[in-house]
């Protein structure tokens, strides 16, 4: 016979092996640890250039902070948008981000008439990534010093005159662009498969002239093989500081400054995006990190520019700003 104590024994082991049922059973997504395997963080620019540089020593150090492995995939082509096309119809889990542009999200707004994505709707922010000046640099001999003479030998050559970009809707397509539209001089565009090459073939006198990021084209300028004649920004370059302003040169509507950020698919999970975002946090905050950032001319966000409703409000005042301004002057691709 079962006495009343070995029953209630009984029912306490039972609601034991429940309880450890039920504890060891699946958690919650919502408690889920991330990540869980690696992480790919797609640039939609070819390997080598000013947003890959970037990319890759973010991807870097956000792995460490997460304790995990980011995987930067270059899939570039058609101003970026072939990528974060991708990126947009990936699943929200945060296993799959973006490294956006200046010319990925407003840029390509103007550029095309259809995109594989909404730059306001299609993605859930992460954080700004890093900002940097533009640099009006041309071929050696030349024969220009600063934006008037680049203006004069325009005017004197028309569309004969030719610039380079690492392609159309790249920023430094973007940003020639508005500055010739200022001058109100006609140039010809000559795209090519990323900044590289375009470097190379300034370098070798192939074209007239381009605007880069410092990151790739500091080397050269300081090196003397191209010579930088303007910066599009009212800030001037540290690595330059005898280099003229956009706004000293007359043309104070052309200053702006390059941003990349990061991006996941809309609907991602608030707490994963909270969780990026602060591994993105701490590599930016690295000191290590700044300094080598620093030295390309690359500056990295801080405070508030960090989070991910500023990145959304750069988007949209640059919408409103630039593509109107892009739109007058007929560009188009589409």
């Amino acid at each position: 016979m079962i006495t009343f104590g070995r029953r209630l024994v009984s029912l306490a082991a039972a609601l034991a092996l429940t309880a450890a049922s039920v504890s060891s059973g699946p958690v919650s997504a919502q408690d889920a640890p991330f990540p869980t395997r690696p992480i790919t963080l797609v640039v939609p620019f070819p390997a080598g250039g000013p947003s890959d540089a970037l990319a890759r020593a973010v991807a870097h150090g956000m792995a460490e902070k997460l304790g995990g492995t980011v995987v930067v995939e270059n899939i570039a082509g058609a101003g970026g948008t072939i990528g974060l096309g991708k990126v947009a119809t990936a699943p929200a889990d945060g296993y799959t981000l973006g490294f956006g542009t200046i010319g990925t999200h407003i840029a390509n707004v103007a550029l095309y008439k259809t995109l594989p994505y909404d730059p306001l709707t299609s993605f859930a922010p992460i954080g700004l990534a890093g900002t940097a000046p533009m640099l009006v640099v041309v071929r050696p001999g030349l024969g220009v010093s600063d934006l008037a003479g680049l203006k004069a030998h325009i005017a004197k050559n028309g569309a004969k005159t030719t610039y380079g970009s690492a392609g159309v809707g790249s920023i430094a397509h973007f940003a020639c662009v508005i500055l010739l539209a200022a001058m109100q001089q006609p140039a010809t565009h000559v795209p090519y498969r990323g900044i590289a090459p375009a470097m190379n073939d300034l370098v070798g006198g192939h074209i007239d002239f381009m605007c880069d990021q410092p990151t790739t084209a500091l080397a050269q300028v300081t090196s003397g093989k191209v010579k930088a004649v303007a910066v599009l920004s009212d800030d001037t370059v540290p690595q330059l500081p005898g280099l003229e302003t956009v706004a000293k040169a007359g043309y104070p509507q052309v200053s702006f400054r390059s941003w990349s950020a990061l991006f996941a698919p809309k609907g991602t999970p608030p707490r994963i995006v909270e969780r990026l975002n602060a591994a993105l946090r701490a590599t930016v905050a690295e000191p290590d990190l700044q300094a080598k950032m620093q030295a390309v001319g690359v500056d990295l966000p801080r405070g508030g520019d960090l989070a991910p409703a500023a990145v959304s409000t750069l988007i949209a005042d640059g919408i409103a700003r630039d593509v109107p301004a892009l739109k007058a002057l007929g560009a188009s691709l589409d």
